[in-house]
């Protein structure tokens, strides 16, 4: 399977960069293809230009300026996502990203106030990701994390077969936690 695995950290020392690594890890082992895409490390612009939202809604040219993540997106049968919840949301690279790649024309098409979805090609949709905070206090929030990627994308994927997987209360996490989740993603990884 090709999986186009997005990663969104700025810190190559962080635990999500441990998460990054073990998810990559496991599907190497499992034998899969990796399209790895390093946000940071691609030097990805998350700004929506005004340019390109004049011409949003311009299929036969809106995908211009991203048109490499966007057929990166297209080659895919899986899409993973790791990243960090901040502040109840997405790091703002990855919002950026979501943004400018997952357009009309590429992830859906709006026709006569009709939305149709376009992303049949990914099969699996997964996330990982750490929460400084309680679970708690992200459900009390909405969470608009998980349901972004369990609710939308999902949709926006046709259905894909999707995995969440979150480690709430990171602020606090001893080393053994950490550890357990770690073991957890990769045999995730390995597993798909």
């Amino acid at each position: 399977m090709r999986v186009l695995l997005v990663y969104a950290h700025p810190v190559e020392t962080s635990f999500n960069a441990a998460l990054h690594r073990a998810i990559l890890d496991g599907l190497h082992k499992a034998g899969h293809e990796v399209d790895n895409c390093d946000l940071y490390a691609e030097g990805f612009d998350p700004v929506l230009s005004r340019e390109e939202r004049i011409g949003y809604h311009d299929t036969a040219s809106n995908r211009t300026p991203v048109a490499g993540y966007v057929d990166r997106l297209e080659a895919a049968d899986a899409l993973i996502l790791c990243f960090p919840v901040w502040n109840f949301g997405y790091p703002a690279i990855l919002k950026g990203f979501f943004d400018r790649v997952f357009l009309p024309g590429v992830s859906f098409d709006l026709e006569n106030g009709r939305l149709s979805t376009k992303l049949g090609n990914i099969k699996r949709l997964g996330a990982v990701t750490s929460y400084g905070g309680k679970r708690f206090h992200a459900f009390m929030a909405g969470d608009p994390p998980r349901r972004l990627v369990t609710g939308i994308l999902k949709r926006v994927c046709q259905g894909a077969k999707t995995d969440y997987h979150a480690l709430y209360d990171m602020n606090n996490a001893d080393e053994d936690t950490r550890r357990r989740f770690l073991d957890r993603v990769g045999l995730w990884a390995e597993a798909i």
